[in-house]
């Protein structure tokens, strides 16, 4: 039987050509070697969007990964919130979870040193979904019997969590689960934005994997000239 390769991916914005080029190919090309799984996290989510702008993000992301290759006949397909189990699963590891490693969460410090910085109370803002959300995803990974997880050098640390817990219980419980591995998409790091650094949703930087004339040509803020319409005349100081 072929390892499980499982791949997760939120429905929080609009997929740009980063993530395809450093996420969804490298996912996709994983089905020739691995019984390949892929996900929509929409509880994932639930840590930073709780209106109905979800259920249309949900739709957008299983049409974008339709539309861009993946066959629901050689790989599973899903809804993270169609599988009741996972909740159930991440209570069960959360009691073998220690607090001091989810302290240690990238998303969780970084939300802590955010409000530092400008001397706001270390929690301020931070609810209990960010905080437990390692564990959540431990689940996913865990729940299936996952051999590796496809993810970028930042992401790294999600799948060593899950090896940690998955760790304790079998010490405690015998060999019962597989203990997973990051499978590192270097790529992702090297894919620029229209500003140069990395593309990301985070630095309004992206170019829309659908985008429209409008939105190709005319991007906003600074970077505005560095798209042009094919045959179009440069302007000084345009590339």
């Amino acid at each position: 039987m072929k390892k499980i390769a499982l791949t997760g991916v939120k429905p929080t914005g609009t997929v740009h050509i980063g993530n395809y080029l450093g996420m969804i190919k490298p996912a996709l090309d994983l089905v020739d070697s691995y019984q390949a799984l892929y996900f929509i996290a929409d509880y994932h989510a639930l840590t930073t969007l709780k209106d109905s702008k979800t259920t249309t993000l949900i739709y957008d992301i299983a049409a974008t990964w339709l539309v861009l290759g993946l066959d629901p006949r050689k790989a599973g397909f899903f809804r993270q919130s169609q599988i009741p189990e996972v909740l159930e699963f991440s209570w069960i590891l959360a009691c073998f979870t220690s607090k001091g490693l989810l302290n240690r969460a990238h998303a969780y410090k970084a939300a802590v040193e955010a409000n530092t910085n400008i001397d706001r109370p270390a929690d301020t803002n931070v609810n209990a979904g960010l905080f437990y959300y390692p564990v959540l995803m431990a689940a996913d990974i865990l729940l299936y019997g996952t051999h590796v997880v496809p993810v970028g050098v930042d992401q790294k640390q999600h799948v060593e969590i899950a090896q940690n817990i998955a760790t304790a219980v079998n010490e405690m419980c015998g060999d019962v689960l597989t203990i997973p591995r990051p499978l590192i998409r270097k790529a992702a790091e090297s894919i620029p934005g229209v500003d140069g650094r990395k593309m990301s949703k985070n630095y309004n930087n992206t170019i829309p994997i659908f985008a429209d004339d409008k939105t190709l040509y005319q991007p906003h803020h600074e970077n505005r000239n560095r798209f042009q319409k094919p045959g179009r005349t440069k302007g000084p100081g345009q590339v």
